[in-house]
């Protein structure tokens, strides 16, 4: 997502951490020199005599799933229930239980542009700040590399483009796994209603949340996964790539999206494919 003028220092920081985290990196360079050979030598304090066993606690994760399980079942029944896209928009506006849409949107929800029953689907992270003004994903400077891009390989025409998130996340960080599960069952009814044969997912935050996967970006991108909604019912064929802001700041690494489009087109356009 385009960084937002009005972004506090506290959330472009927020902004830039998530964005190497995806990227891969899990290490930094300290200021001064540390001889770590030199400090395993010395001997560590005597551990304490252990502590009464107590009851165990949830951790975080289960707490978690606990607090947004209500706004769960109350998505995948409003999901459910929507019989074409045009209903699923509508249900989506009136989803009152994701905390994005108070705490970043400042107008809509911004749900989809493109072509409904196209082969492919791109699904990013959330929407940013020109994406909320216009009630459509990836219309920002991202957005249109992206076109330009998917045109390239010659797939103008053929997709559908959303995201993991259809409010915008303040300060236009990346949305938390919480934000995206509460919105999980809507995309996947979109999936389901728009019946895509491939996904493609752009970013980190996409390919980690639809995957379940942890490695980064740079280390999912351009192999093929299996993506399978929640329920087992449906698989499709998912090719992570590179985001078109990360592309925006890093110019060099637009040859590494490019082969990956190419790739997904060479197999969207296989012999026996429709599309």
């Amino acid at each position: 997502m385009p960084a937002a003028a009005d972004a506090t220092p506290a959330q472009l920081a927020e902004s830039l951490l998530a964005f190497w985290a995806d990227a891969g990196v899990d290490a930094m360079m300290l200021d001064e020199p540390f001889d770590r050979i030199e400090a395993g030598r010395v001997a560590p304090p005597p551990r304490p005599a252990p502590a009464l066993a107590l009851a165990p606690q949830p951790g975080p994760r289960a707490a978690l799933q606990a607090d947004i399980s209500g706004a769960i079942a109350q998505a995948q029944a409003a999901a459910a229930a929507a019989g074409d896209i045009g209903q699923l928009v509508a249900a989506i506006a009136a989803f009152e239980g994701c905390s994005l849409r108070t705490e970043g949107a400042a107008t809509q929800a911004v749900v989809y542009r493109g072509t409904p029953g196209a082969p492919l689907m791109v699904i990013g992270e959330g929407p940013g700040a020109e994406e909320d003004a216009r009630g459509e994903p990836f219309v920002g400077r991202a957005g249109r590399l992206l076109d330009k891009m998917l045109a390239a390989a010659g797939l103008e025409g053929r997709v559908l483009i959303t995201n993991t998130v259809f409010w915008r996340p303040p300060g236009n960080r990346t949305p938390t796994p919480a934000e995206q599960a509460v919105c999980a069952p809507f995309l996947e009814r979109l999936i389901a209603l728009a019946q895509p044969r491939m996904l493609l997912l752009v970013g980190g935050a996409s390919a980690k949340s639809l995957l379940k996967r942890e490695e980064g970006i740079l280390a999912l991108r351009g192999r093929w996964f299996e993506w399978t909604s929640t329920d087992g019912a449906a698989a499709l064929p998912a090719l992570p790539t590179l985001h078109p802001a990360f592309l925006l700041r890093q110019p060099g690494a637009k040859k590494r999206a490019w082969q990956d489009l190419l790739t997904l087109s060479e197999r969207l356009d296989r012999p026996g494919r429709e599309g």
